[in-house]
């Protein structure tokens, strides 16, 4: 492409976002793009432009050295080689991102003006836990077609009502009786039996009695939308419903390819044409899940033996091993134990060498495994208890709970924990219909972009470390490892997966194949 083109789209491009290069970046930039097909310079340009803004921008003036880096990334991006293909993300590994209201958009930690997250968090920590959850939600909301603002001069669309979004604050500083409200907070309860709705402008009091309840779980430290009237300091509920879902393709749409989902990748995986054409391709492609997996039960170890021998033929790419992985966890003698009852798995995995040779093995602990406590996000299991089992098993990998697991252009998310006992035991009002408490469930995860919508007190986390419990973009997978019965639910996109406890169920599991995006129900019959 000649030359004198490319610098009028790279100058208007540049301008576009509020940016103007200098004269030795600008002639670098041409030279770079001059090989680049028409078709595909407008693409490049979009990936070169968002690399320079991920940098730490002190004006809008653009150096050379900027750019440099920008094509230095975007050229690394588009060289994917197989260690792109598959990788276990923990916990502690995962990107974080802080939401900047005033430019709209996500920025790094590095960039943002919070400390490096600790263990043993502060009390900033605690209060920047609910404000990000706000806030993720509020930006969310406020793109939602109920919610956008009409366009000055034009005619309103039949049937479709805009609502418009107030904070306590307007409330509590309104004199006059409000009707029609609708606000955005977080359900509390500061004095027993009575509750308030919080957001970070403050708290007012809710009057319960007459509200209807939309579908999900509301338990405290849910984010709703209140919609009532507001008199006498008190908020008179009508209804209370979830922020609406919103799927990974318009959240990416806004923001680019942001890797917020982790792994070796500098940009979203998603973005990628020839990761999703090996996974396309690779129809053999398959994942295992299992959850309660007690490695000190003769029955489960002879139906785990069961499993390999059938899959002898034809290896998993990943079985994924969730805990707890004894029956009986406490004790002193639990850690001995369960080096023993690894040491036999591993011997059991040896004795089919495709199992051994072709499928990894990826260990999530469950709540009462050895470790400190049931804060999430959880540390593996130490070293010192799974030393012999790597050593004999190398395609092995002890993570976190929760974990992220990236194979190809596909994001999933396991965690393994009993929430969904959690959240009807601590809900404001159990749904009418207990048949569907999946279906309520799914919903209240999804939209509230957190795995653990629930009380501190009821689910700890680790405050600086709340993020990656988040799932923003909404990833294509969600594993559930619950105690609960399994359930297979589909919602914004997103596949919710629960494979259910394994000696619980009479040995059930879930495989999942990525190629066509289908889980599949099994279960180990009795002998």
């Amino acid at each position: 492409m000649e030359s004198h083109k490319v610098k009028a789209k790279v100058s208007a491009a540049f301008k576009m976002r509020g940016l103007i290069l200098r004269p030795d970046a600008s002639r670098y930039l041409v030279e770079v793009l001059s090989s680049v097909s028409e078709l595909e310079l407008e693409d490049v340009l979009e990936k070169v432009l968002d690399a320079v803004e991920k940098q730490p921008l002190s004006s809008n003036m653009i150096e050379l050295s900027l750019v440099e880096i920008a094509v230095q990334e975007c050229s690394q991006s588009c060289d994917e080689n197989i260690d792109n293909v598959f990788n276990i993300i923990g916990a502690f590994d995962i990107p974080r991102y802080i939401y900047n209201g005033e430019r709209k958009k996500f920025i790094p930690l590095a960039m943002s003006n919070h400390p490096t997250p600790r263990l043993c968090g502060t009390p900033r920590d605690k209060a920047e836990l609910f404000r990000e959850r706000y806030t993720i939600l509020q930006q969310r909301i406020h793109r939602h077609e109920l919610f956008t603002p009409p366009v000055i001069g034009s005619a309103p669309e039949e049937g479709q009502n805009k609502f418009q979004l107030r904070t306590v604050e307007a409330l509590l500083g309104s004199t006059a009786k409000l009707r029609e409200v609708i606000v955005l907070g977080m359900v509390t309860q500061l004095k027993e039996g009575k509750f308030f709705l919080e957001d970070p402008s403050g708290t007012v009091q809710l009057n319960l009695s007459k509200a209807q309840f939309h579908s999900g779980l509301y338990t405290e430290s849910c984010f709703v939308l209140a919609e009532g009237w507001y008199d006498d300091s008190i908020f008179h509920v009508n209804a209370f419903g979830f922020p609406p879902t919103e799927s990974s393709t318009i959240t990416r749409a806004y923001f680019g390819d942001i890797n917020f989902f982790g792994g070796p990748s500098s940009t979203s995986v998603k973005a990628s044409s020839k990761l999703k054409k090996l996974e396309e391709e690779n129809e053999d492609a398959m994942f295992v899940f299992v959850s309660d997996m007690w490695l000190d039960s003769v029955e489960v170890m002879e139906k785990i033996h069961t499993m390999f021998s059938g899959y002898s033929s034809m290896p998993p790419t990943c079985f994924i091993f969730c805990g707890n992985f004894s029956s009986a966890p406490y004790g002193k003698s639990q850690i001995k134990s369960l080096k023993e009852s690894l040491k036999a798995l591993a011997d059991m995995i040896c004795e089919y060498p495709n199992i051994h040779s072709s499928s990894r093995f990826v260990f999530v602990p469950g709540p009462e495994d050895p470790g400190p406590g049931t804060i999430l996000p959880r540390p593996p299991l130490a070293d010192d208890i799974t030393e012999e089992f790597r050593k004999k098993v190398p395609f092995s990998v002890f993570t976190t709970n929760p974990c992220r697991i990236q194979y190809c252009t596909q994001e999933i998310v396991v965690i393994r924990e009993d929430l969904v006992n959690k959240m009807c035991r601590n809900c404001v009002r159990l749904p009418s219909s207990t048949m569907d408490i999946p279906n309520h469930f799914v919903k209240t995860i999804l939209s509230q972009s957190h795995l653990t919508p629930l009380p501190l007190y009821v689910s700890p986390v680790y405050w600086a470390y709340d993020y990656a419990l988040r799932v923003y973009p909404l990833p294509d997978m969600i594993v559930f490892a619950d105690k609960y019965d399994p359930f297979n639910i589909g919602n914004t996109d997103c596949l919710c997966v629960n494979p259910g406890s394994f000696p619980r169920s009479g040995f059930s599991f879930k495989v999942y194949y990525p190629s066509s995006r289908t889980v599949e129900d099994s279960k180990l019959q009795g002998l």
